[in-house]
């Protein structure tokens, strides 16, 4: 079992102690929050051990848990790593493109692992289609959520999108061409609502939509490929699979039949693919946990999730043209 130690133990922190607390493959050491009147009230409560310092409990872990404000990710990696400590940071990976390549320079300097929580990654919808979302040409993805003051301090695109745009990089194997962009600050200092629309080399589009001021929750992404499309409900977690084959020379009653302007039939059949219910966060923690152990890579390395931070940030840098 590792020994694993939280920074940070607000509302996500909180589940991570939980989950971590659960986990066969981890020891919960304790957790360290700036907050100790709020740490102490936790761990009065949890039963959790409250470290005083930050690098009182780095000394004391083997996987140190990043779950702090997106503004502190790089200065706590930055230590944890020149500890020689392998992290787990909760997403977006820093507030800079500049920190999260620092981040991956030190953990290859001192020769630590690191993975990001781009959580539905881990969502059982995701993992049961994945396979299937074979070189699509057009994404589109609604990730929709009524507003919450937690998250907006950072735009709308690092809070919630990036998430679609993780997923999205992670199927289209080829690199982005052109990116256009608008936002709209409704509440908050930053854009509430954005869409974007990413254009790849190998002619796949996707278009993104996200909303934190929205009147219900929604977390839909529809791949669009030759003969097939496919519909992920992240919320939900629900998944169908609609797919076109050539037609039978005798259709039964029930087929549907499609016919297109050059004669070329071809017939429609649905499936619901099976969906493992799961606990994601405790699927990527333990992910993270066998990759250190194993000695392989994390399903969502610092590189990956760095490149959705690239992306994110070009698609902030379209709402001021």
């Amino acid at each position: 079992m590792l020994k694993v130690g939280v920074l940070g133990a607000g509302h996500l922190g909180k589940i991570h102690l939980r989950l971590l607390q659960q986990s066969d493959k981890y020891e919960l050491v304790g957790f360290y929050d700036q907050n100790q009147e709020n740490a102490e009230k936790i761990s009065k409560e949890f039963g959790y051990k409250n470290f005083n310092t930050i690098a009182k409990l780095i000394h004391a872990v083997d996987v140190i848990d990043i779950v702090t404000p997106t503004l502190s990710h790089y200065k706590c990696a930055k230590v944890a790593i020149k500890s020689g400590k392998h992290i787990f940071i909760e997403k977006p990976i820093s507030n800079t493109v500049e920190e999260a390549e620092e981040i991956i320079a030190l953990a290859k300097e001192y020769n630590v692992k690191g993975q990001v929580g781009h959580v539905e990654r881990f969502n059982p919808a995701f993992i049961a289609t994945k396979n299937m979302i074979e070189n699509p040409m057009f994404i589109e993805t609604h990730r929709l959520a009524e507003f919450n003051p937690r998250g907006t301090d950072v735009p709308v695109v690092l809070d919630l999108m990036i998430h679609d745009i993780d997923a999205i990089l992670s199927v289209v194997k080829s690199k982005v061409k052109n990116i256009n962009a608008s936002g709209v600050s409704v509440i908050s200092d930053t854009p509430d609502i954005a869409n974007a629309r990413i254009e790849f080399e190998n002619g796949c589009v996707a278009n993104l939509t996200a909303s934190r001021i929205s009147m219900k929750n929604m977390r839909k992404t529809r791949f669009f490929q030759r003969d097939a499309y496919i519909s992920v409900d992240f919320l939900e977690k629900k998944c169908e699979v609609v797919r076109m084959k050539d037609a039978p020379e005798i259709p039964g009653d029930f087929d549907m039949i499609l016919q297109n302007a050059e004669g070329v039939k071809k017939q429609i059949y649905f499936t619901n693919p099976d969906v493992d219910q799961n606990n994601a966060i405790l699927d990527e923690l333990e992910s993270f946990a066998n990759a250190i152990n194993t000695n392989t890579d994390p399903i969502v390395t610092l590189e990956q999730a760095t490149d959705a931070l690239r992306v994110a940030y070009q698609i902030i840098d379209c709402f001021d043209k």
